[in-house]
């Protein structure tokens, strides 16, 4: 089905480009789609050999109503270059160019016309197709590429440039954008852009774009997005609606760049939206020879209109699928002992920790800053970055001393580096001056006490390249590595580099090769992105790094808000978050904030009390449950903290077949009756389904009857009219779980209210134990005799019939229960033997052949089953204390005849809600 979906599209894209040449007739305009499955990029060729972006928005049902689109800018462009596709200064241009040169000759003009374009459907199997337009300068040799990957499925386009020449000399680039878009769709352009500060990340601010140029950039050279993050929201006709996720049309944009960006938002005097993006020009004029070929870094894009919630999660499946490496595998939650130990530890205290983290349950240790440096010894941040020997004094024996500790204790290891900064003091400073970013004839300014090392000379790649290899060769049980880069380049100079104008750009692009190298060589190690908090998050260093740290703002509440805004563009499996001691809220309230991502800690585990650890183990058990559904599932935000006047912010994930969904719910205002004073509708579940829901996450000594219990409601229900989940100030976090509500547990509910007391009622009717074993004997018989054929029979007539016939004969038992006569019983236990070969092997075989039938993976058919084993053992231990009550209340019927409610429900919803199905298609078509 993929395949011809994939082909379809092929087809489309060849079928524009000949009905443009027919429609045209005897002009030469071609249209050139770039498309996903709800997303269209129309570049038109006009009689001049002109690139110009005709439409950008939401597919058209028909692919060839895109030739009939008019010139968007046709009357009062008098350059007929505002909607081009990559805009060349010099010559007519009047506004913001996506590129300028100086060509060898010293002549500061460019034109670029169309040469001819191609479609690589090599990758057409995933989803993926490369189309490439070529330009060129109609007076000088050189040419400029523009390349346009669409992801189909995961409705995202990847937009890079590629610029060369073959003059005789060298050109000099002035500007070299990623991207060149137009847009002219709409009346109004709101964006929405991101910035912060340190402990401040993705602060969203939205202002409407009026006449002239709004500029978004850095040039901080690394930790780039300190002040302001390379990612944008543009909202056409109207502001961004928090109070419904999904409405509005939205275009969502990011720059796949570690270093100095500009994102340049133009209204034309037509009022219509250009939008430029890519490397900041600021001191990086690249002087570019012959042949050689420069690419710029990728912009990526996606449009939806249906609201930001539906560009989210456009993000999000395209980056587990195509970017973040291991995007769609597992991930391990660790303990940091930053917060516990800072500076100051020694092996004791480390494997102290880690038997700390062993008993909270955690997969890894991770150890932080100042495990290094002896002659400049690392304790505190004003030495010892660039010396990475352990330091004797804290470390005698070494790193593998930790390994092995951590190994015998079971649990991983990871450690902390910075490779790409040095302390003055410092002995790699002392010896290696010539490898520091430093002014000549000028006092060093440092940040956070030290110095970038100088990456685009060829040994530094090489030393901080050995530096994490040769952690992982040293010590092989080193199991994860967290990436920091706490400085900013002050002091931007490099003593090898001998054009000092391409710093910025080859600082970055050392680093990728660096981390491209370790990837290489270590596909599957997970790596964190910190950068003193969020301040390298892009999906240029995420193509490396399997997960990013937002912010050294713990806050549960700060985090809220940080998290929130990072959740537009990265997936939660990417996400670090940990439970810490900043804030002052409940341990609890911290736990619910972390577990809406990839779930850590960084707390002294000794010092909490039997309840809080009590309730830290037990979270991070159902942390291990939900964790899929989190990491993998669709995430729909419910109540934005951003709407004004809210008291709460609320999100669910949903997994992708809509079984299974986790809803969490925060108090983000501490006011007088703050909290959720009606229902919220949830969104994303199956609106067909019954789901069986409740709160979980519970502290210990919680007062059973202020938590959400066990509900069952309708996805449609849940959807239309929604769910209080009680948040106020007594309860400012709330967890609810959510699983279809299962035919074979309403069942068990039944068969295990029976529990011990089938013998007890028998001996109250007067039988010898002969008689009793007797009654036992036929109803083991009687199943295994009926179990060698109730299979087949089970196939042959179908399955949900057998479930049904099961219940039907549970309940036939029961009646006869009630009966003190031995040869009633007897019958009775011949009928219980039936009832359990049915049950026994018609439920799993309908489950088994339902999952191959709607092409659901393996993954959620182990989901489902390990949930109703827990599910099953729950109601196990319900059923028997329900049944101890009942007793005490009646007598020893009482158990069996309150299971006729359950056999009874069990029928109802199995004729509801299952379809049949057999065990072929010959007895399909035939009952």
């Amino acid at each position: 089905m993929l395949s011809l979906t994939y082909s379809f599209l092929i087809v489309s894209c060849i079928y524009i480009t000949i009905n443009n040449y027919i429609v045209s007739g005897q002009n030469s305009t071609i249209n050139i789609p770039i498309i996903t499955d709800n997303v269209a990029l129309i570049i038109r060729i006009n009689d001049n050999r002109d690139a110009s972006i005709t439409y950008l928005g939401k597919r058209l049902q028909n692919d060839a109503d895109y030739t009939s689109i008019p010139n968007s800018v046709a009357n009062g462009d008098y350059t007929g270059l505002y909607s081009s596709a990559y805009t060349p200064s010099g010559t007519r241009n009047l506004l913001e160019p996506a590129i300028q040169v100086i060509h060898a000759d010293g002549n500061p003009s460019l034109d670029l016309k169309y040469v001819r374009h191609q479609q690589d459907t090599k990758n057409q199997p995933n989803g993926v197709i490369l189309t490439t337009i070529y330009l060129k300068d109609p007076i000088y040799s050189f040419e400029v590429s523009l390349n346009y990957k669409a992801y189909y499925n995961d409705n995202i386009i990847e937009q890079w440039t590629s610029i060369k020449h073959s003059e005789t000399g060298v050109v000099r680039l002035a500007k070299y954008s990623s991207a060149n878009l137009y847009l002219a769709s709409a009346h109004n352009y709101y964006l929405t852009h991101f910035h912060g500060d340190w402990a401040q990340e993705m602060k969203p601010e939205q202002i409407q774009l009026t006449a002239g140029i709004k500029v978004l950039d850095t040039k901080l050279g690394t930790r780039a997005d300190l002040f302001q993050a390379p990612s944008f929201l543009i909202s056409l006709n109207q502001p961004i609606n928090h109070d419904d996720d999904d409405q509005g049309e939205i275009l969502a944009g990011t720059l796949a760049w570690s270093g100095n960006y500009q994102l340049q938002f133009e209204i034309d005097p037509l009022g219509n939206l250009r939008l430029l993006t890519g490397i900041s020009p600021y001191a990086s004029e690249y002087y570019l020879v012959a042949e050689q070929e420069f690419i710029t870094p990728s912009f990526l894009f996606t449009y939806s209109s249906y609201g930001i919630g539906t560009a989210s999660r456009n993000w999000h499946r395209w980056a587990r699928k195509y970017r973040i490496p291991q995007g769609e595998n597992n991930r391990l939650t660790l303990l940091n002992n930053w917060e516990s130990t800072y500076f100051n530890f020694n092996e004791t205290i480390l494997t102290s920790l880690m038997k700390d983290g062993k008993k909270l349950g955690v997969d890894l240790f991770l150890l932080d800053d100042g495990w290094f440096g002896n002659k400049y010894p690392r304790n505190d941040d004003h030495a010892g970055l660039g010396d990475w020997q352990e330091n004797v004094k804290k470390l005698p024996h070494g790193i593998d001393f930790l390994t092995n500790a951590a190994e015998t204790i079971g649990i991983k290891f990871g450690i902390w580096l910075e490779p790409e900064m040095v302390n003055p003091k410092s002995e790699l400073y002392e010896n290696h001056l010539d490898w520091v970013l430093k002014v000549p004839s000028r006092p060093e300014y440092y940040f956070r006490n030290q110095l970038v090392l100088d990456l685009t000379n060829p040994a530094v790649q090489d030393f901080v390249y050995s530096t994490i290899d040769g952690m992982f060769t040293k010590h092989p049980m080193v199991a994860y590595v967290k990436w920091d880069c706490n400085s900013v380049i002050y002091n931007a100079y490099s003593s090898t580099n001998p054009h000092q104008s391409h710093l910025y750009i080859d600082y970055v692009r050392s680093l990728y090769n660096i981390l491209n190298r370790l990837r290489n060589k270590y596909p599957t190690i997970p790596m964190m992105l910190c950068s003193g908090g969020g301040g390298r998050v892009d999906y240029g260093a995420l193509q490396y790094f399997t997960e990013f740290w937002p912010s050294d703002n713990t806050d549960a509440l700060e985090r809220i808000f940080i998290q929130w805004s990072y959740s537009f563009f990265f997936p939660a499996i990417a996400t670090c978050n940990h439970v810490t001691d900043w804030g002052k809220q409940s341990l609890k309230f911290r736990t619910d904030v972390a577990m809406m991502g990839k779930l850590g800690y960084d707390i002294v585990v000794s010092k909490l009390d039997s309840n809080e650890l009590l309730f830290s183990q037990q979270a991070l058990q159902i942390y291990d449950r939900l964790k899929d559904t989190i990491w993998h599932g669709d995430l729909f935000r419910l109540v934005s903290p951003y709407r004004s006047g809210n008291d709460v912010a609320s999100l669910i994930f949903v997994n992708e077949q809509q079984d299974h969904a986790v809803w969490f719910t925060y108090l983000i205002n501490n006011r007088y009756r703050a909290g959720t004073s009606r229902p919220i509708r949830l969104k994303g579940i199956d609106p067909t389904k019954k789901y069986t829901f409740q709160e979980i996450n519970i502290y210990p000594g919680t007062d059973n009857s202020t938590v959400v219990n066990v509900n069952n409601l309708s996805g449609d229900y849940l959807m239309t009219f929604g769910f209080d989940p009680m948040v106020n100030i007594q309860r400012p976090s709330v967890i609810i779980e959510f699983q279809l509500t299962n035919g074979v547990q309403i069942l068990k509910s039944g068969n295990h209210l029976h529990g011990s007391y089938q013998y007890a009622l028998y001996e109250s009717y007067g039988l010898s134990r002969s008689n009793i074993e007797s009654i036992y004997i036929v109803a083991y018989t009687s199943s295994l005799v009926i179990g060698t054929f109730a299979a087949s029979l089970a196939d042959l007539y179908g399955r949900r019939l057998g479930c049904l016939l099961s219940n039907i004969f549970f309940i036939v038992m029961v009646i006869l229960m009630n009966f003190s006569s031995l040869w009633i019983l007897i019958i009775s236990s011949i009928f219980s033997g039936i009832a359990d070969a049915l049950h026994l092997t018609a439920f799993d075989a309908w489950l088994l052949q339902e999952y191959r039938e709607r092409s659901l993976d393996d993954t959620s058919l182990k989901r489902i089953l390990r949930d109703a084993n827990i599910g099953v053992s729950l109601i196990s231990i319900g059923a028997g204390v329900f049944a101890q009550v009942l007793v005490k209340w009646s007598n020893y019927t009482a158990p069996f005849n309150m299971s006729i409610v359950f056999f009874t429900l069990s029928i109802i919803f199995i004729w509801i809600f299952w379809s049949e199905n057999y065990g072929n298609k010959d007895a399909k078509a035939t009952h």
